[in-house]
């Protein structure tokens, strides 16, 4: 179940559908089918590697409070 996001070519109006299969979805806004499937932007839930770091150098991300922000790990 793809997520897409489209340009109505007719009005314009902007919007996501999920399509199964070979379903040619509409806009919600005029009905139109004429669309343009858009490029979606996908965020990833990553870290940055200066993050990671300070969590390999104990910056008490473990939140363990009884370690007064000390990593266990270290």
């Amino acid at each position: 179940m793809p997520l897409f996001e489209y340009t109505c070519t007719k009005c314009s109006h902007q919007f996501e559908a999920l399509v199964f299969g070979q379903e040619i979805p509409s806009c919600p806004k005029c009905r139109s089918s004429e669309l343009e499937r858009i490029l979606s932007v996908v965020s990833v839930g990553r870290g940055s590697e200066q993050a990671a770091a300070q969590v390999a150098e104990g910056c008490g991300g473990c939140g363990d409070p009884t370690r007064n922000g000390g990593c266990p790990f270290k």
